[in-house]
């Protein structure tokens, strides 16, 4: 065996696996076509997300359902082809999106949000990655001033059932707090428990770089096909086949297409979307601020204010279309301080989505040694170190900081 395990993907979900197992004296390697962070782990919100205790779930009003499919909404667009291929997927995600079941699923999650950033902490010091980690929240602006008093009472439920910190923000104190926006906002819901990194894709790395300190194996190939072999499983890819007594599937998005040949049918599909940096006009922003009734995000990154999208539903490798991302600009511009493009081309990237919203954490049922870690959807920065902890624990026969059976692959059996 070249390993004990092999772990395959090396965004933020898969470079915790390994290094949770290389911590624990496994002798692990890290495979993957790209360097470590290269992929959805690079383009996200940046953010740590410990006030998600809703999961983001399938809008369930006629109305809502209504003006999405009209595919102009900055929040939510479409292929048109695509749609058939998705029909059976939106239905599961549509009913379990339904009060009851998407109740049981924040409970699920929720010990999972509750470990994250402890999880986090541990390894930023560890890595000496502390200067790319800020703890200034999260703010929630509302254009509508209706919208916004509900929004904000609800919040405030909330934050009191889940012991959750925040602010409520009338126009002027959100000024106050952000001078670099200008004025359309009725108010903001200041959020404290969420931290922010300012580039994702370096916070990977540097988890990488750590689990090489501690002896662990990285190489870049491309991960080709799996195949059992006597006690152990061998991985072939384009520098060669190796062999460990363990793998874990990590691929995000490319998962499915190293479990559907082994006869698994887990309703893995993605949710594209954009980002694009900008200079910063005047003092910039300090913290991330989310539009909410336009569903994009702008955040203070090293590269500049980042502009994030909502979801786009698209094949996974079809070619960008960025007109989401173009109204979304158009919608910021004068009310944040975004200067001119600093990056030549918008950058496009996939979230590996379940229906239930539920990342897939376990053993594969039918193939000893094998087990999985993906599905994060919009939560794969925040809950990688927490996911890699379980599987860690789980693996090595060591009681799990939680109940596993909500994110068992079998569930899909």
């Amino acid at each position: 065996m070249d390993a004990d395990v092999i772990v395959l993907g090396a965004g933020m979900v898969g470079v915790s696996a390994a290094l949770a197992l290389q911590q624990r004296g496994r002798q692990v390697w890290l495979l993957d076509r790209r360097a470590p962070g290269e992929e959805t782990s690079h383009g996200n919100a940046g953010l740590l997300e410990r006030a998600a205790v809703i999961p983001y779930g399938f809008p369930r009003q006629l109305s809502s359902v209504l003006r999405l499919a009209a595919n102009r909404s900055p929040d939510v667009r479409y292929h048109p082809a695509t749609l058939p291929s998705y029909a059976g997927w939106l239905w599961q995600y549509w009913r379990e999106s339904a009060p009851a079941r998407l109740a049981a699923t924040g409970r699920a999650m929720l010990p999972l949000l509750e470990a994250c950033l402890p999880e986090h902490d541990a390894w930023i010091r560890a890595a000496g990655v502390t200067e790319l980690r800020r703890s200034e929240g999260l703010l929630e602006a509302w254009r509508g001033e209706a919208t916004f008093f509900d929004e904000a009472a609800n919040a405030q439920r909330i934050a009191r059932e889940y012991g959750l910190g925040l602010t409520v923000l009338d126009a002027a104190a959100l000024h106050q707090a952000e001078p670099g926006l200008g004025q359309g906002f009725s108010g903001a819901i200041h959020w404290h428990d969420p931290h922010s990194i300012r580039d994702p894709g370096a916070l990977v790395r540097g988890y990488a770089a750590y689990f090489q300190t501690l002896g662990g194996v990285l190489k870049q190939c491309a991960v080709q096909g799996l195949r059992q072999a006597g006690n152990g499983w061998q991985v072939h890819t384009d520098a060669g086949v190796y062999q460990a007594r363990e793998v874990v599937l990590a691929l995000g998005p490319w998962s499915d297409d190293l479990y559907t040949p082994l006869g698994y049918r887990i309703p893995l599909q993605v949710k594209r979307g954009y980002h694009m940096h900008y200079y910063a006009r005047g003092p910039g922003l300090q913290r991330t601020v989310v539009d909410m009734e336009n569903s994009f995000l702008v955040a203070p990154m090293a590269r500049g204010l980042r502009l994030a999208t909502g979801v786009e539903l698209a094949r996974r490798d079809a070619p960008p279309t960025p007109n989401q991302l173009a109204q979304a600009e158009a919608l910021a511009q004068g009310l944040f301080p975004l200067g001119e493009r600093v990056d030549a081309e918008p950058w496009v990237g996939c979230r590996p989505c379940l229906p239930d919203m539920r990342p897939v954490i376990g053993a594969a049922p039918r193939h000893p040694g094998l087990w999985f870690c993906f599905g994060h959807s919009h939560l794969g920065l925040t809950l990688g170190p927490v996911s890699g902890r379980l599987l860690a624990e789980m693996m090595l026969g060591e009681q799990p900081f939680t109940d596993p059976a909500p994110y068992s692959p079998a569930r899909f059996a």
